[in-house]
């Protein structure tokens, strides 16, 4: 079965494009620029492509991101520092976000026959992101059931999301996830912060997972007063 994975560049997608590549069902990545300003990541997911041997395309659809303004991943509004579970780490909603991008692929699934769509939404996701959560996705396959009815049938896999992020990187280790090249931190610098939601939430997930993690942050130790052990 042929199947496009949405790949930010982020350990999760990542990691599930590995997952399905060595499932052998892998026919290629895409990316969306919405304006994220941590845009490097997609410097990752053109790396996996590389690496996994499949075709990446990225769409730019960063006119509509100017529009969803009061996020902190795509307006002039600090990323803040703590857990990923924490109640300001909704700043980091951008409205719409899965459901806009999955459109998308769900289009371009049909235009070249793909079999399946895979998005990396995982059960750390759900406290935050409501396009993040099973009842999202299940509504969104029947939408789309809809939506492509005597055109297309097209398959929405979301392997992870009644995972933890820890779940994730056990996957990731048993597929050989080359995690170092992957990019989680949503402040975009030049290394991991080690502050943000996802770089707490990552260190945290690799020590839960019992897998050394080979991210370089800024601040490497700051996770474990996040979670409560400092």
């Amino acid at each position: 079965m042929n199947t496009i994975v949405i790949c930010s560049g982020g350990l999760d997608s990542v990691t599930l494009a590995h997952k399905v590549a060595a499932q052998g069902r892998l026919g290629g990545l895409l990316s969306f620029d919405y304006g994220q300003r941590h845009v490097k990541e997609l410097e990752s997911a053109a790396a996996c492509a590389a690496r996994l041997g499949v075709g990446h395309e990225v769409i730019d659809i960063s006119g509509v991101g100017r529009m969803l303004s009061g996020s902190a991943l795509t307006d002039e509004v600090a990323v803040p520092d703590g857990h990923y579970a924490e109640e300001t780490m909704k700043l980091t909603i951008v409205p719409n976000r899965n459901a806009i991008m999955l459109t998308v692929a769900f289009g371009l699934a049909a235009a070249r026959k793909a079999r399946a769509v895979a998005v990396a939404v995982h059960g750390g996701d759900h406290f935050i992101y409501p396009d993040c959560r099973p009842g999202f996705i299940d509504a969104f396959q029947r939408m789309q059931d809809e939506a492509l009815q005597g055109v297309a049938e097209i398959t929405l896999e979301a392997p992870f999301v009644q995972l933890s992020k820890a779940d994730i990187v056990t996957e990731g280790a048993r597929n050989g996830t080359p995690f170092a090249e992957t990019w989680s931190c949503y402040k975009g610098g030049v290394r991991h912060c080690g502050r943000c939601g996802t770089c707490v939430e990552r260190r945290e997930a690799f020590d839960l997972a019992g897998v050394d993690d080979p991210t370089d942050y800024d601040d490497p130790n700051y996770w474990l007063q996040a979670v409560g052990r400092g």
